[in-house]
This record gives C-alpha cells, structure tokens and sequence, in this order.
C-alpha cells in the first residue's frame, strides 16, 4: 500500500475544514497510508516587510525539510506549478507508487506559500488553480483530488 504523506504549514481551524479533510482521509485509508503533518505557520506583524516573510517562509521551509522522510517523491504545491488534469495527477500517482521511492509526499505552503529552497528541492510542482485559494481549502481540495486519483486508477464511476 502507497505512503502518502501531505505536509501543511498551518492547522485546520474551521470545523467544515477539518470534517472535509477527514472525510478524505476516511475515504484514503482504502488506498494507502495516509499521514498528515500540520507544521506551526511563524507569526508576522500585521503588515510584514519582505524580509519578515523571507525569514518566516525560510524557517518553515527548515521544519518541512526536517519531516520529509528519506526515499520521498516530493510534490510542492505552488503557483509557479504545472496545472494537472485529475487524470494526468491519477497516471502520476500510479507512475510513483511502482517506482523506487517508499512515499510520496506533497507539500502545502502558509499563507505566503513556501521558500525558494523548498520548491527547489521537490521533484514536481503542482498548482490547483490560477485562481487564489486559502490553503486550508487547498490541503481538502488536494485530499479529494488523491482520492479521485485512486477511483480513477481502479476504473471507478466516482470520477465522470
């Protein structure tokens, strides 16, 4: 059974998030095993100079870095990231899960996105969308697409 692991800078505080992304994981735990990491987004004043985000996205990036385990295909969602259909995201799924890495793990920045090094160091980018979403509705929107991955992957009616 695949890893999956998704990697969040930042914790679900809305109840309708949290029982969206449950439902997901519920759903998920049929096709791999799904792990969560929630990491602390650093505060910033209220109207942050650029360097205030340089230096909270760099420490974020430290900590993502830090729970990536060895052996990991890493995907970082951005936007500079390849827009994917749900069917080219199941085929890559599929491509990852019999290749040689354990886990594949995706990675969803805070409120201003991720440091340069963590993209760098991801193996693909993804973007959802061009339009701007908070990335708590981007970690539920991410888990169905897994999902919706894996029904496509088994034939399933779930994805028409």
């Amino acid at each position: 059974m695949a890893g999956i692991m998704v990697i969040c800078v930042g914790k679900l505080k809305e109840r309708f998030y949290q029982e969206a992304a449950a439902e997901y994981a519920k759903r998920l735990s049929g096709y791999c095993r799904l792990e969560v990491v929630e990491l602390a987004e650093c505060r910033l004043p209220k109207n942050p100079s650029p360097a205030d985000i340089h230096s909270a996205l760099e420490k974020e990036g430290e900590a993502i870095r830090a729970k990536i385990p060895p052996s990991s295909r890493v995907v970082a969602l951005c936007v500079e990231g390849r827009m994917r259909s749900s069917e080219e995201l199941a085929r890559m799924i599929g491509g990852w899960q019999s290749g040689p890495h354990k886990n594949l793990v995706f990675i969803i920045g805070g409120s201003y996105g991720l440091h340069p090094s963590v993209k760098a160091m991801a193996g693909a980018q993804l973007s959802i969308s061009p339009m701007t979403f908070p990335h708590h509705l981007a970690r539920v929107m991410l888990l169905e697409q897994i999902y919706r991955g894996f029904k496509i992957l088994e034939g399933s009616e779930y994805h028409k």
